[in-house]
Parts: C-alpha cells; sequence; structure tokens
C-alpha cells in the first residue's frame, strides 16, 4: 500500500551516488524533462522569492546541501514547510545546525550566484500535526535583508487564485521522477489548482493521506506527470502572481489520482495575522504564542 510522505530530502545526500538511493515510497517513475516532475528549467530571476535551504555539514557539498525549499514574503521573512526543520530531517533542532543557511538568487546551487544567508531564528506553527501534515508551516528569520524585489505577495482567503481550475506554477529543486533523480538547477512546473471535494476524493483519510481543506489544497492535472516531489518540500506554489501554497506531502510524485498536496498560504495569513498584500516582517511569537523549536 502507498502511503502519504512529506517532501523533504528525509536523509543526507553526502555523495551523489546517493541520491539515487532516496526513493518515495512505492514512486512509481514518471517521463519527465526536469527537476520538480514535468516541469521545464528556470532562471531564478523569474521568481526571485524562491530560495534554497542548505546544510552541507548533514547534506553534504554535491547540490550545496539543499534539502528543502522556501519562499520569501519578506525581506528577512522566509516560509517553508514545518516538517523541514524536524531531527528527522535535520539531525539535531535547527538552532544546533550550524551552517543552516538560506541561498537566494541562485538557479545553478553549485554556481556562485546570489548569496547564502545565515537563519537567525527558527519558528516552527505550533499547530503542526506531524501525522496528518495540517499546518505544515514554519517562518525562518534572516540575518540579512532580501532586497524588496525578492519578496512575493500572498493571497488571503477568498482570493480568486485559489480556485479551481486555476493556473499555477510550483518551483524548486526537488526529485525529477520519484525515483531520487535530483539536479541542480532550479525548475518549474504548471499544474492545475484542485476543487476541495477532488482532493479530498484523492485522499479521503485511508493510507494515502488525509486531506483537510481548512490548511491545505492540492494542485496537480488530472492524467498526473507535473507535480512537485522529493526535495521540494516548503517551496511555493504560485497563481496570478501571488503564493497560494507551500510544497508539502502527496503519494507519490506525478500519478493520477493522487495530485500534490501544498499547505494553504490563506491559513498561514489567518495564523500570523499577516497583511497578505504588504507583508511587513513579522514576530510570530507576538501572535500565537512561545516559538516552537524541532
Amino acid at each position: 500500500m502507498r502511503r502519504p510522505i512529506a517532501r523533504a530530502l528525509a536523509r543526507p545526500l553526502v555523495l551523489a551516488a546517493m541520491a539515487a538511493a532516496i526513493p518515495l515510497v512505492s514512486a512509481a517513475p514518471v517521463a519527465a524533462d526536469s527537476i520538480v516532475v514535468g516541469g521545464f528549467p528556470v532562471d531564478v530571476s523569474q521568481a526571485p522569492w524562491t530560495v534554497a535551504l542548505s546544510s552541507r555539514d548533514r547534506f553534504g557539498g554535491t547540490r550545496a546541501g539543499q534539502f528543502c525549499g522556501g519562499v520569501a514574503v519578506g525581506r528577512t521573512t522566509v516560509l517553508t514547510a514545518a516538517h523541514c526543520m524536524g531531527e528527522d530531517v535535520l539531525g539535531a533542532p535547527p538552532e544546533q545546525v550550524r551552517d543552516f543557511r538560506v541561498i537566494e538568487g541562485r538557479t545553478d546551487l553549485l554556481s556562485a550566484q546570489g548569496a547564502e544567508i545565515a537563519v537567525r531564528d527558527v519558528w516552527v506553527n505550533p499547530g503542526y500535526d506531524p501525522q496528518s501534515n495540517a499546518g505544515d508551516f514554519a517562518v525562518l528569520t534572516l540575518a540579512e535583508p532580501l532586497p524588496q524585489s525578492a519578496v512575493v505577495v500572498m493571497a488571503a482567503a477568498g482570493d480568486p487564485a485559489y480556485r479551481s481550475g486555476t493556473p499555477a506554477t510550483v518551483y524548486g529543486w526537488g526529485d525529477v521522477t520519484g525515483g531520487g533523480d535530483y539536479a541542480r538547477s532550479l525548475r518549474a512546473a504548471h499544474v492545475h489548482v484542485m476543487s476541495d471535494t477532488r482532493c479530498q476524493e484523492a485522499y479521503p483519510g485511508n493510507a494515502d493521506g488525509t486531506y483537510l481543506a481548512d490548511s491545505m489544497l492540492c494542485a496537480g492535472e488530472e492524467r498526473g506527470g507535473r507535480d512537485s516531489c522529493q526535495g521540494d518540500s516548503g517551496g511555493p506554489l504560485v497563481a496570478q502572481g501571488k503564493l497560494i501554497g507551500l510544497v508539502s506531502w502527496g503519494s507519490g510524485c506525478g500519478r493520477a489520482g493522487w495530485p500534490g498536496v501544498y499547505a494553504r498560504v490563506a491559513d498561514v495569513i489567518r495564523t500570523l495575522a499577516w497583511d497578505s498584500r504588504k507583508t511587513t516582517d513579522p514576530v510570530p511569537q507576538g501572535h500565537v504564542g512561545s516559538p516552537q523549536r524541532r
């Protein structure tokens, strides 16, 4: 039987050859031309708010230590998936990962493009449920500011960008086939937002996972073939120029009938009481209680 799997790298990539040894559970390989299953190459200048999370100590240097994605929603504020901050991913609480960095402005992970910025603070949503993946988001505070041009607008509840059938794009440096085939340059894939009804049919609460509309949305193609995958977790799903989702989990990658599931950004805004039109760098503790370190 399949089981849902969060889309972070689960163990270190110390050697390039190890990438092939990290398949998704029961993931059937899908023919694709790039990273992000069924996607295409894209320059980071086309999505400057897309960042990579990195720890070379944990994941090795063959892909600059990339293990998850993220998205800049403020000059010093990056959103990512809560499960990316788990000790099962990082090997230790994030504050103990000495070389934890956000890589911004870089298409090829091994180039000198852009910058690597230290993470000053990590806040994990206290409402995150690792069993269901509900509330799967975390807030990273950077030690240095990004340019304002690198910040994306978030879509609040009721925004047309969330409507079923809306074209959307997901970005990341993750698996290309669902079989542990990682590369080093940024990719994107065109998908469509799916209705809550369709998402609940795909993930009704059995071994494939449970879709919870309040904190999740799903996107993909009915016939499969285009999707986010392992290594893309925390990366952005964008529609109509606004951030609507963070890569979270799914059953396999690019499989017909099982779309990718994303943390719903409207739920992030509601939880943190951010202004989705012009985000100022928040102090999450002031909205939802004491920070939870993972």
